[in-house]
């Protein structure tokens, strides 16, 4: 019988969707959950704070976890509230940058040497891989196909500075793009000049396996519309797509192309 495998929860719908792939697949999930980032309902072992690395580490060990995987994000603004327990405070002394891929693998480096190794959470869930064409009825224009590529081009170009993983663009130009405040912000200040943008999303060149995913669902579809964006380009082969069938009728509804390229 597989040992369980840990899942350190973060916050949005991926936690919960690996959590019950798992189980579909026979592997016992162990979870260890944020406060005010992760969703209630998920079943978890343990909750904890940002920044308590270590008592993530022993209740993953205490329940004979040796692997585990990384899902959800954290609200980064939060981030530089962090009250970090000794491992933490350990791990960011050895940091040199905190970029996403840094912080992450410095997380994995230190969750390691505690015996617990990171793992990519993509084959246990292979059905949310992103696949090229249209996700729902309504395909890209030629002129939204090429902003999405002018898109994907920009997006591997700050992934290589460890920035962001969205950009807006409309006509060829550039409107946003994604740093500290998060996909939802970047697409309404993108949107903020004018209906119908395309919005990329992609991931970073060299980007590590087992965390950070570029991810998207129908809440992506909502800022979408808000901010009167007429597509979405997503990357094929790397982006999730969470609750897909929910997402493609949000988009069909509101007139929205979304086609993995």
């Amino acid at each position: 019988m597989a040992p369980p495998i840990g899942l350190i929860a973060g916050s949005g719908r991926l936690p919960l969707l690996f959590a019950q792939a798992a189980a579909r697949a026979g592997r016992e999930v162990v979870a260890v959950a944020h406060e005010g980032e992760t969703d209630q309902a998920l079943e978890a072992r343990a909750w904890v704070k940002v920044g308590q690395l270590g008592r993530i580490a022993q209740a993953l060990r205490e329940a004979g976890c040796s692997e585990a995987v990384l899902c959800g994000g954290i609200n980064k603004p939060k981030l530089f509230d962090v009250r970090p327990d000794w491992l933490a405070v350990k791990t960011l002394s050895r940091m040199r940058s905190f970029g996403d891929d840094v912080a992450l693998r410095a997380i994995a480096d230190a969750l390691e040497q505690e015996g617990v190794r990171i793992v990519s959470p993509l084959p246990f869930v292979p059905d949310l891989v992103a696949r090229r064409g249209p996700l729902g009825r309504k395909r890209l224009s030629d002129q939204e196909r090429s902003d999405g590529e002018v898109g994907l081009e920009i997006s591997r170009m700050l992934g290589k500075a460890d920035v962001g993983q969205t950009v807006v663009v409309r006509r060829g130009v550039v409107l946003a793009v994604e740093a500290i405040e998060g996909t939802d912000a970047c697409i309404a200040r993108g949107g903020a000049f004018g209906k119908g943008a395309v919005v990329v999303k992609a991931r970073k060149p060299g980007q590590d396996e087992r965390f950070d995913h570029p991810t998207v669902g129908v809440l992506t579809v909502a800022a979408l519309s808000q901010a009167r964006c007429s597509a979405l380009v997503i990357e094929a082969g790397t982006t999730l797509v969470l609750d897909g069938a929910e997402m493609a009728a949000a988009a069909d509804r509101a007139g929205i192309a979304v086609e993995g390229i």
